[in-house]
């Protein structure tokens, strides 16, 4: 009878916690979906696009779809004058993974000036990415760039934060082979509920920078 009433409550239990990440994933899309566009010329001019970071390469060696159609997606703003300036945001753990750097390398290869490109080099997740933005760089409205499961994400950080933030979706991958990328989606929304809920704070923050004149 005991083995049972384990069983029953273990089955209650993962059902009752697939059901939260569901409606936790579900509860993000829907309160970010007025502030994402898809199309350029309904999205609203910003001065900044904050790109968040992501590696130029897979685990096997091979080009990383994700971050070169941000880069795409950067240019196509820029071109048509819905940013002013850019601040890329990433990883910068060692001499030889530098986010914010090959992203500036990839903007300058396609005739974006460097001017305008500002370089964050302490955006370690998605959620230091637009804290900084707002408490380093004094952004209060802002335009994300990423892709649209990751702008989603992006968007619920900084409206919880009441930040006027809004999203560029980059180009996506095929779901399949984008399949990892989405489940690990999933839990990463979880967290964003317990940063929030917790008061967490970026793990660097530092002196303030002007963007601009």
């Amino acid at each position: 009878m005991k083995i049972r009433t384990i069983i029953k409550a273990i089955a209650v239990f993962s059902i009752t916690f697939v059901l939260l990440l569901f409606l936790f994933h579900l509860f993000i899309s829907w309160r970010s979906a007025k502030y994402i566009y898809d199309n350029i010329e309904e999205l609203p001019e910003n001065d900044v696009a904050l790109v968040l970071g992501t590696s130029r390469y897979q685990r096997d060696g091979s080009a990383n779809i994700y971050f070169y159609n941000r880069m795409d997606a950067v240019l196509k703003l820029y071109e048509n004058n819905k940013i002013s300036y850019i601040l890329v945001s990433g990883d910068n753990r060692t001499i030889h993974y530098n986010e914010p750097g090959f992203m500036r390398y990839e903007l300058l290869k396609r005739g974006i000036p460097d001017s305008v490109i500002y370089l964050d080099y302490a955006g370690f997740r998605t959620f230091d990415s637009v804290i900084r933005c707002h408490e380093v760089f004094g952004q209060n409205s802002f335009t994300i760039v990423s892709q649209k499961f990751h702008n989603q994400r992006a968007i619920f950080i900084a409206r919880s934060k009441n930040l006027d933030a809004i999203a560029f979706n980059a180009g996506d991958i095929d779901s399949i082979k984008g399949f990892r990328v989405q489940i690990r989606e999933i839990f990463a929304r979880v967290k964003v509920y317990i940063d929030i809920i917790t008061g967490k704070k970026p793990k660097f923050l530092g002196e303030p920078v002007k963007i601009g004149g």
